[in-house]
């Protein structure tokens, strides 16, 4: 079964920070709905470009999209 990686993008002078913040509603939302997640994560791409995320089965991807409206998404690849 392939993971499906979903993704919020943060752009301008506090994304790093925004997006750090980000993650923490992914954990809470991991823990109040006891979704199988492989892993949450934030990352820079630049100083003014910065992303959250969430890694989730492809049979959960649907109901944790709808629930937390991410920007992107893309397959996986550990």
């Amino acid at each position: 079964m392939r993971n499906i990686k979903l993704i919020w993008d943060f752009r301008g002078p506090a994304a790093q920070q925004t997006a750090k913040h980000h993650e923490i509603h992914l954990k809470e939302y991991i823990a109040i709905e006891k979704t199988p997640v492989l892993t949450t994560g934030v990352q820079a791409l630049s100083e003014m470009h910065s992303i959250a995320f969430i890694v989730v089965p492809e049979s959960e991807m649907i109901p944790a999209r709808d629930a937390l409206k991410p920007h992107r998404g893309e397959i996986y690849l550990e």
